[in-house]
């Protein structure tokens, strides 16, 4: 009649700590580098095709890897994986610091990559390890932070950092700055997360070689012609989304054999249509992403080249947005128990009135007044976004199994990879449509803001299906959701 009662690690919110810090450094490295580029051509001499695949080939790797990434920890211990990437991210980020030229920069950005790939499901993976029941929701609360901090402060550190070390060699320290803080957190992390036991099967028997390659292939073929969008990628490999879907539907098809017979998929599709909640979170999820991601680089084009603000300028405006999403992420977190999926409405809701407001407001006041302008509404769009990342995070894994953790976060962020993606060339397509018209940059902001609402409002409409579904959980669902076994009622 006694059972084990498995007690919480006393170290579990000193390893979040560390854990976020450096899942923090590999999201930021996925902005950061945008101020940078002027610098990093002008120190290289760097062709304007080197310096983008500085950043979309960071982008490319990152999303490739992330389901493999997140597989690989739950196969083989997400302490020893954690250990593994981030030691790789600490070693690339100093190689693309030291780089002596433009193809040296490319490779360590796409090594810099496919580490933070691997690096980044075991965050969400050791949430769902280490905490259950409330505390979860407010791990995951942080987790939100961490994400849309890490999204919206980019260009502001970048800016900083060129500002202190100079337009000339200020590149190679938005990446010299990993290696201190990296190999801190590599430390403690050593010390503070806890030890997998090892396994009696094979790796070679845990892995699914064929999954990692059809995935590999459909996810490459959607990527890569929209990080290449600014070099007109999506005209030129226009065939490459449309061959991804075969292999798409044969990863499908042998992921599904693979579980009838009863070996170990790469991602089991069950996720998907056995798991509530997380078909809809994760669109909503990718969809999001889509219409949020894609604002910070339409307001650094619109600030930079046309208002002529200066980096560091640029990156100060967008500052209350992070504010926003800092505070009411943290907050958010500890109330999603309670409030479910009407938090996410509720965020959604204060996102598409922030940037709506942007769209109509900027464009009618002076350049001078033009931040101004925008921080008040980018402040109610910020809160409104911190109550979306990390509530929908919660509620979409809520239910998954802790040995699938790993790989269902990889999968659940590799939607929102290519949501980035997606939108990122939107709305930059968008915006430079509205340039060419006769209203000019002022055009091209509010061509974008509508845009990006109009993601926003597809996101929306998908959280209130999924309120229609479950709009409350049984208190058997309740007790699943807090990984916990519900007291018999007699």
């Amino acid at each position: 009649m006694n059972s084990k009662i498995d007690r919480p690690d006393p170290r579990r919110w000193r390893a979040l700590a560390v854990t976020l810090a450096a899942g923090f450094m590999s999201l930021l490295d996925v902005s950061i580098v945008n101020v940078a580029l002027p610098s990093i051509q002008q120190s290289l001499g760097a062709s304007t095709a080197g310096v983008q695949w500085v950043v979309s080939g960071y982008a490319l790797a990152f999303g490739l890897v992330l389901v493999s990434g997140g597989r690989l920890g739950d196969v083989l211990g997400r302490r020893r994986m954690f250990l593994f990437a981030l030691s790789a991210f600490v070693l690339t980020s100093a190689l693309a610091g030291s780089a002596v030229n433009e193809t040296m920069l490319v490779v360590a950005r796409l090594l810099q990559g496919m580490a933070a790939g691997m690096l980044t499901p075991q965050n969400t993976g050791l949430i769902q390890e280490l905490f259950s029941g409330a505390e979860r929701g407010k791990a995951f609360g942080l987790f939100g932070t961490t994400v849309s901090l890490s999204t919206a402060v980019g260009p502001l550190i970048g800016g900083s950092i060129i500002a202190v070390f100079g337009a000339e060699d200020g590149w190679r320290w938005v990446f010299f700055v990993n290696v201190p803080i990296g190999a801190l957190a590599l430390v403690l992390a050593a010390r503070l997360l806890p030890r997998a036991p090892r396994r009696g099967s094979s790796l070679r028997s845990e892995l699914d070689f064929v999954g990692i390659g059809l995935l590999g292939v459909a996810v490459l073929g959607v990527l890569f012609p929209l990080v290449q969008s600014d070099q007109g990628g999506l005209a030129a490999f226009w065939w490459m989304p449309v061959a991804a879907v075969p292999f798409g539907a044969a990863f499908v098809l042998w992921e599904r054999r693979v579980v009838r017979r009863g070996g170990s998929p790469l991602l089991d599709v069950r996720l998907f249509t056995e798991t509530p909640g997380y078909a809809t979170g994760a669109a909503i999820g990718a969809v999001y992403f889509a219409g949020f991601s894609g604002i910070w680089l339409v307001f650094a084009l619109f600030f930079q080249q046309g208002l002529g603000y200066t980096p560091l300028e640029s990156g100060l405006i967008v500052t209350p947005f992070a504010i926003g999403a800092a505070v009411s992420a943290a907050v958010a977190g500890r109330l999603v128990a309670r409030l479910g999926r009407r938090l996410t409405l509720l965020g959604l809701s204060l996102v598409t009135v922030g940037l709506t407001t942007v769209g109509i407001v900027v464009p009618m006041v002076s350049a001078s007044m033009a931040g101004l302008a925008a921080a008040a509404p980018l402040l109610v769009a910020g809160v409104g976004g911190g109550m979306v990342i990390s509530p929908n995070t919660t509620l979409t894994l809520e239910q998954v199994p802790t040995r699938m953790a790993g790989v269902a976060g990889g999968a659940l962020q590799t939607g929102q990879r290519i949501g980035t993606a997606i939108g990122v060339a939107m709305l930059a397509s968008m915006f430079h449509v509205g340039i060419d018209s006769a209203g000019g940059y002022l055009a091209g902001l509010r061509w974008a803001m509508l845009s990006a609402v109009a993601m926003i409002l597809v996101a929306l409409v998908l959280a209130v299906v999924d309120v229609r579904r479950r709009p409350g959980l049984s208190r058997t669902e309740q007790a699943q959701a807090a990984n916990t076994t519900p007291t018999p009622t007699e």
